[in-house]
């Protein structure tokens, strides 16, 4: 079953995408390997659930409820809670905040009123503003290639920490996305291997496999 999903953009530069959708039935879908942290609400049977999300290295198995409503806020490469780390939240090891009332949650000893699909950029603000949420630069510029005056440990060291995964395996999940695009695309599985850089149509279907849990024929 594929969802309807509403997104938009930010001005925040902690901020990916804020975006929503809802279940009219209940389903099961495959959630794909991705680099990001965010945080989703779930609204279901007249209780809001707030959830602090990790990054997942594989593709897995996900379902969902009839009739609930979800709402995200996805964060940009390396940005992340730091009493929450990344690493310790990886794969659905999700951190669900304690509720304070039926509107607001506990973070860090404070209570925080919920954020919505139009304040989004707000909350993050706040966060940040209290240290709550945290960018390294690090993540962007090793992504973008750029050359690093720190030792190959401390960048190590530092992707790591802000993104629960290594550079390598960041690396191979941006590529399966990528070719999950061209596929979508209608780019053929041989011309989408050369453009995605893989060695052989080989190397690109066990990639696929997992990191989106679809083989290349079953993308397109």
């Amino acid at each position: 079953m594929s969802f309807i999903i509403e997104s938009r953009g930010s001005d925040s530069p902690l901020i990916e995408t804020v975006w929503r959708t809802e279940s009219a039935e209940a389903g099961s879908f495959i959630s794909s390997a991705d680099i990001h942290c965010g945080i989703v609400l779930t609204r279901y049977q007249g209780k809001t659930t707030v959830t602090v999300k990790g990054p997942e290295t594989k593709a897995s198995p996900a379902s969902f409820p009839a009739d609930a409503e979800y709402f995200g806020i996805v964060f940009r490469p390396g940005t992340f809670l730091p009493h929450l780390l990344p690493k310790h939240l990886a794969d659905r090891r999700d951190f669900v905040l304690p509720d304070a009332s039926s509107k607001t949650v506990w973070l860090q000893g404070s209570v925080w009123e919920l954020p919505s699909f139009e304040n989004a950029d707000t909350f993050v603000n706040r966060m940040a503003r209290e240290d709550l949420l945290v960018h390294d630069a690090i993540v962007t510029s090793v992504l973008q290639e750029q050359p690093q005056s720190l030792s190959v440990r401390a960048v190590q060291y530092r992707f790591l920490r802000a993104t629960g995964m290594t550079y390598s395996t960041a690396y191979q999940i941006t590529r399966a996305q990528r070719a999950v695009t061209l596929l979508r695309k209608g780019i053929s599985i041989l011309d989408t291997v050369y453009e995605a850089g893989y060695y052989d149509q080989a190397h690109l279907t066990r990639s696929l496999k997992r990191f989106a849990g679809q083989t290349p024929a079953q993308v397109s």
